[in-house]
């Protein structure tokens, strides 16, 4: 892991500051339980100065042209990428993830966002005519931000990328669990000549910070990614001063199995792959759905493939899991796995408890759960770790049905026959669905609906939320 010499330091204003508060919070590796770092927690006056900063650059910065922001993002994407290792190890160490999914995912997606943003920034069409009126997209202005710990540089990337790419402004506070990423991406952007009070940093927690920057009527936009619970705060506290708010937020997706699916290979796939990065993936399809009549098939080939998740310290190759980020997390788990012994569902493989071996760090049986119903809590509840449900259903149209009764409406799955697969994608009620194990795309948009949030991010949707919608009539 790279250390910095400005753990204690926030970014305002192109420059590494002292905070105006005392307060220091250690950062603990979820592997082993130890302190790595110390980080200062900001306060109010710290992110008005961050405000302040922001907007004394936008007059300036919204104005640049579209080649400078491609250049300053290409710049990104360049050291992003000689840094990688750098970044890879610190989210490792900080998070939990494995150095191989580090190294192969949660690293490489910043660099992504960045990339893709370069490249649909330099072919974006800002205005365009309508009879005698011109219809022109501009900055939105000031964005706070607030991210998480689970896929922290992704989350950073996925806001701050379109918000350069827009010609906005914006502070952001990472999270304070994985904050050592957000450090070292801002000396990346200070080294690639991004201009002073564009991008500032503040760290610190949601009560002293978060609100702060929510209701700041200096902050034109707030987003948010991180649980429902936390998003409905800072929309409350967003909402005196009418500004826009976009959230990405919790999420329970539903993975329906059709009864034409090669089964060996769908559910083999899911199980193994729902347990990614300790199953702390809002988009995680936790909730498999199976025909009732071959629940027990469907759970035998999910234990064999959960069974071969191997859980381990993050640094030792071959591991597949790390720990979960921290111990209150632990708790919850732990406290959603035993309500599932206790409603009636059958636990096929898993349980409470760390796995042999491990004596120390936050680390979680990938658990599996079948014969499971609607009404328990680990059906209805993000659980956020390595533990799926399954869920049988008689036909297709009661699959939709179960799949949409959940509150969230992040991401979908399906797998079967590329006909029926389709019909069954576009009735889930979800911002995205992935037929036949489809993976990500940077250029698609990412976004929820119901309480899974609003507003898109990632792709030229991404773009489009940093940007306001003027009409210029009589326009000659």
């Amino acid at each position: 892991m790279e250390s910095s010499n400005n753990n204690e330091l926030f970014y305002i204003n192109g420059q590494w500051v002292e905070p105006k508060t005392g307060t220091k919070l250690d950062v603990i590796n979820p592997a082993t339980e130890a302190p790595i770092a110390s980080i200062a927690m900001g306060g109010p006056s710290d992110v008005d100065a961050a405000v302040k900063a922001a907007q004394d650059a936008f007059d300036s910065y919204s104005q640049t042209s579209i080649d400078y922001r491609v250049g300053l993002l290409n710049r990104i994407t360049e050291l992003l990428g000689e840094r990688s290792d750098s970044m890879a190890a610190t989210i490792s160490s900080e998070m939990g993830a494995p150095a191989g999914l580090a190294k192969a995912a949660q690293a490489p997606t910043g660099l992504a966002h960045f990339a893709t943003m370069a490249n649909i920034l330099s072919a974006y069409e800002f205005e365009e005519r309508h009879g005698k009126s011109l219809i022109t997209k501009e900055p939105v202005g000031v964005v706070g931000m607030i991210t998480p710990w689970n896929w922290p540089l992704n989350q950073i990337a996925c806001k701050v990328a379109p918000a350069l790419a827009a010609g906005c402004t914006m502070v952001l506070k990472p999270s304070e669990i994985a904050p050592l990423n957000a450090i070292l991406f801002a000396e990346i952007l200070d080294e690639a000549g991004v201009p002073a009070g564009v991008f500032n940093l503040v760290n610190g927690d949601g009560p002293s910070v978060g609100a702060h920057l929510s209701a700041h009527p200096g902050v034109d936009m707030m987003s948010f990614t991180g649980s429902t619970r936390a998003g409905v705060e800072v929309a409350k506290n967003a909402a005196p001063t009418v500004k826009r708010v976009a959230q990405e937020l919790g999420g329970k997706s539903a993975n329906i199995i059709l009864d034409d699916a090669d089964f060996a290979k769908a559910i083999g796939r899911d199980a193994f792959g729902m347990c990614t990065n300790s199953g702390q993936s809002c988009n995680a399809a936790t909730r498999m759905f199976v025909p009732l009549n071959r629940m027990e098939e469907a759970s035998q080939i999910a234990k064999s493939s959960m069974e071969s998740v191997s859980v381990g310290d993050p640094t030792v190759p071959g591991t597949t899991i790390g720990p979960v980020v921290s111990e209150t997390q632990w708790n919850k788990i732990q406290d959603l796995i035993q309500a599932g012994i206790d409603e009636g569902a059958t636990l096929v493989t898993g349980g409470t408890g760390r796995p042999e071996g491990l004596e120390s760090g936050y680390f979680v049986k990938p658990t599996l759960f079948a014969n499971v119903t609607n009404d328990m809590r680990i059906a209805t509840e993000e659980v956020f770790g390595p533990v799926l449900v399954i869920i049988g259903y008689e036909n297709d149209d009661d699959a939709v049905r179960l799949a949409n009764e959940t509150v969230y409406g992040l991401s979908g799955y399906v797998s079967g026959s590329a006909e029926r697969a389709m019909s069954v994608a576009r009735r889930i009620r979800s911002g995205n669905v992935h037929v036949n194990g489809a993976g990500p795309d940077f250029n698609a948009p990412f976004g929820g609906y119901k309480q899974s949030g609003n507003g898109r991010e990632w792709g030229q949707h991404g773009l489009e939320e940093f940007l306001e919608t003027k009409a210029i009539m009589g326009a000659s």
